[in-house]
């Protein structure tokens, strides 16, 4: 599995975790929803503003947001 699924999907993990909606995190972002849904499907990478944003946001760790602690 390449890294931007991996991301994706600990992405989504956390959100949902967090009870947020991606509607919620895209406006916080501004962005559209779909765009943030790409996100979490891999489809475009997070540039290091959105990683750090979304790893305070969700309470998480880089490490954690790309598979490096399992």
């Amino acid at each position: 599995m390449n890294i931007s699924k991996i991301v994706g999907e600990n992405l989504k993990k956390a959100r949902m975790f967090k009870g947020i909606t991606q509607k919620q995190i895209a406006a916080e972002l501004k962005k559209f929803q779909s765009d943030y849904s790409d996100y979490e499907t891999g489809k475009i990478q997070l540039d290091y503003e959105k990683i750090v944003y979304l790893c305070k946001r969700f309470d998480i760790t880089p490490n954690e947001l790309f598979g490096f602690d399992e």
